[in-house]
């Protein structure tokens, strides 16, 4: 058994080539090489939750009426901390991030969370705005540390990631940071 602190890297966009998956998969290797996490990936789209249709707010506990927010539940309190890989749409963050939080409340509290985001002017920075008053209301500790990533900057025109010196030290930074927080959640989080 691991005594490594879990990171689950959550790839946020659910949408038919989306960027999230090259950018997921380039900050988990690195998280994988770089951080003393035993860091996890876990995509949306692949998990493909319903829309929220639990008959309870979780906030009433932990009993769950379906197996697939069981089976989300379970990946979620497992974790000690979260990264958050999320595009920009329309200002704000897509919907099947909000959806996935919204399922569970428990599973989020005391968890610091970081973000990777993307798009094309701000690089997603307006989506992490956006989101951290929701991961707040969940008892979550949004870290300050980001890598924001222009996708006009670092997409060649095959569609690959093509991470800039920038983004690298950002995502090390970022993992520092994460780490420090996570440890010191995980002392004061409940058993």
């Amino acid at each position: 058994m691991s005594t490594k602190s879990r990171l689950n890297v959550i790839s946020a966009s659910t949408r038919t080539g989306r960027a999230g998956p090259a950018i997921a998969s380039w900050f988990t290797e690195i998280a994988r090489a770089e951080s003393g996490f035993d860091v996890h990936h876990v995509d949306l789209a692949a998990l493909n939750l319903p829309f929220l249709d639990e008959p309870e707010a979780a906030v009433e506990g932990l009993s769950y009426a379906h197996e697939h927010t069981r089976q989300w539940s379970a990946m979620t309190r497992a974790a000690d901390a979260f990264v958050f890989v999320l595009p920009e749409y329309n200002r704000g963050y897509p919907a099947s991030l909000k959806n996935a939080l919204d399922f569970l409340y428990y599973e989020w509290n005391d968890k610091p969370v970081a973000f990777v985001s993307y798009g094309m002017s701000s690089g997603g920075m307006r989506a992490v705005e956006a989101i951290k008053p929701v991961v707040s209301t969940l008892k979550m500790m949004p870290i300050n540390e980001a890598v924001t990533i222009h996708l006009r900057q670092t997409i060649d025109d095959e569609g690959a990631l093509q991470p800039t010196a920038a983004m690298e030290k950002a995502a090390a930074t970022l993992l520092t940071e994460l780490g420090r927080v996570t440890a010191a959640f995980t002392a004061i989080r409940p058993s």
